[in-house]
């Protein structure tokens, strides 16, 4: 019988950089190095939601999303830092930089990671291991950050990877783990889980990557819908997603929540103007143009509605977004209305892929 040829298996990084935010602030503020930081909203008045907390923040159990008041009851000491997602957004750029020494097939997911496809790499290095070490060391020794990263074959198992070992960490999970890892899996960890699904599935009877195996794809579709059908894959460890350089964005947008409601339709007015700003200035960066204009208006009760509007031709102009929105906010009868939460946002790119305008079978040793 003739020799079967091999299968080639990709290389994939998953690049996690740690406590993003609040470790560019403590980088750049000595008075906050070894400091419980948090970078977001203030707890006062209404009080904000915290966007990264610092690993000395964590040790008390604060966490991203989470209500600034909150965090402050967990850990009195805290500081509360402000934004700047400029900068952030520079060392975004400068650590991509980096990325692109060693390949070009990058898929951003934020701002502070993002997947690497280093099977054919720029420099003939040939070791996925090696190249995430290279690229760790280049992101402390020019950027003074650390990163993790998750080295596998496959785009999900690489990203558990990296959270393994935070911070600092790099954990591989080869082809002959992959079986094993994701059998020991709990369920949360599971692309899809939420808290609701997982809930149910513990119900079930269903804590780890082995119990949802011993269900069919048939139960699986049954009791959790079409991601069922993702469940039965990933769990026997079945990911063939490839890493996409130019995701198609589907929209863009910005949106505030406020300190204080706000009651009247002028202060509305002048909040949809910031915001218009933003979103404009976003899609000119990406160089989109949006068909379609949507407002979101999340009411003092939580409740929220959303308003559209599309366009024959695409637009990306502070004034006509700007007018657009203001419009729509008007039709939804916003009398005796508090609001503590509004956003705009841009979508219906037709073909348009996002892009940066500044961007232009192997022996298992030396697999990764």
């Amino acid at each position: 019988m003739e020799n079967q040829p091999a299968v080639r298996l990709r290389k994939i990084i998953h690049i996690d950089m740690d406590a993003f935010y609040a470790s560019i602030e403590q980088r750049d503020n000595p008075e906050y190095k070894g400091k419980a930081i948090a970078v977001g909203g203030s707890p006062e008045g209404r009080g904000g939601v915290v966007a990264t907390a610092s690993y000395e923040a964590r040790k008390f159990g604060v966490r991203s999303a989470m209500p600034s008041k909150t965090a402050l009851q967990l850990c009195p000491d805290i500081i509360f830092v402000r934004p700047r997602f400029e900068v952030y957004k520079e060392v975004s750029g400068k650590i991509r930089e980096i990325f692109h020494r060693y390949t070009d097939i990058i898929e951003p997911l934020s701002l502070d990671e993002a997947f690497l496809d280093v099977t054919e790499d720029k420099q003939n290095i040939g070791s996925a291991i090696e190249i995430a070490t290279l690229i760790k060391q280049a992101i402390k020794d020019e950027l003074d950050l650390t990163a993790s990263a998750g080295v596998s074959v496959s785009k999900f198992v690489a990203k558990i990877a990296s959270d393994m070992q935070k911070p600092d960490g790099l954990t591989f999970i080869g082809p002959s783990r992959i079986q094993s890892f994701m059998e020991s899996l709990p369920v949360e960890k599971f692309f899809g889980v939420g808290k609701v699904t997982a809930t149910k599935m513990k119900a079930m009877g269903l804590h780890t990557g082995a119990d949802l195996k011993k269900l069919s794809e048939d139960e699986l579709v049954k009791h959790f819908g079409k991601t069922g059908r993702f469940f039965y894959k990933i769990v026997r460890g079945q990911d063939d997603r490839e890493v996409q350089p130019h995701r198609e964005t589907k929209s863009v947008g910005a949106e505030d929540t406020f300190a204080y409601d706000l009651t009247t339709l002028e202060e509305m007015y002048t909040e949809l103007d910031k915001l218009a700003v933003t979103v404009s200035k976003r899609l000119n960066h990406y160089t989109l143009k949006g068909r379609t204009i949507t407002v979101k208006v999340k009411y003092s009760d939580f409740k929220i509605i959303t308003r559209s509007q599309s366009f024959l031709h695409g637009v990306n102009d502070k004034d006509t977004i700007v007018m657009t929105a203001q419009q729509l906010l008007a039709a939804a009868d916003m009398n005796n209305k508090k609001v503590r939460l509004l956003g705009i946002s841009l979508s219906n790119f037709g073909e348009v892929i996002a892009r940066e305008k500044r961007d232009p079978v192997q022996d298992q040793l030396k697999l990764f």
